[in-house]
């Protein structure tokens, strides 16, 4: 005879009350006022969206990125990994790296970014985020006058980094490059990343 595991039955009274939504939806100050909200949690379209576990890759990209871009970054700047970002009312995701201007950060109390401190977004695609990362996030970033943003794909274990500009006249982003082994720019500043060290990692 087998035991069988007995998994608990998920009912409305069993749910916190923060899941169901006000009227309008959630607002981006709610992040900060919400009791025990799972960490990295993001706002977009004015509904909760949580994370989901992270994959070694991911994690592994975000590494090397973080450390290069730090590197490179002049001094008026700074590299935040995985802080969210006030866009709008209704809208507040988390992007997986971002570089901000320092007069924006204030040691220790900060939760959130605007996007006039803000020169880039990197997101690093999952497949449970593959449609925000690449269609629904880029456009929200672009709509609010982000300047660049990279989106990092997942090529066999091997990273390959899309780099977009933004067009004011049109707040879209336009593609600049896509680059696979080596991430070597001028803009938003002087940086080479050679991706291939993610194997070191």
């Amino acid at each position: 005879m087998t035991a069988e595991a007995v998994i608990p039955e998920m009912t409305t009274s069993s749910l916190p009350d923060w899941v169901f939504p006000p009227p309008g939806g959630f607002v981006a100050e709610d992040l900060d006022r919400i009791p025990d909200l799972p960490a990295h949690t993001e706002l977009i379209d004015g509904s909760l969206v949580f994370v989901s576990p992270q994959a070694s890759f991911r994690m592994r990209v975000l590494s090397l990125l973080e450390l290069e871009v730090r590197r490179a970054a002049p001094e008026h700047l700074r590299v935040r990994r995985e802080m969210s970002l006030i866009l709008d009312t209704s809208q507040r995701p988390e992007p997986d790296l971002m570089v901000v201007e320092a007069k924006a950060t204030l040691p220790g109390d900060e939760t959130f970014y605007r996007p006039a401190d803000t020169l880039l977004v990197v997101e690093v695609v999952s497949p449970e985020s593959k449609l925000r990362d690449r269609h629904r996030k880029p456009a929200l970033y672009a709509q609010a006058g982000i300047p660049h943003f990279w989106r990092i794909e997942n090529d066999s274990d091997k990273p390959v980094a899309y780099v977009y500009a933004l067009d004011p006249a049109t707040r879209t982003y336009a593609l600049t490059g896509i680059h696979y082994e080596s991430l070597k720019l001028t803009v938003p500043f002087d940086l080479a990343i050679d991706l291939t060290e993610i194997d070191k990692i």
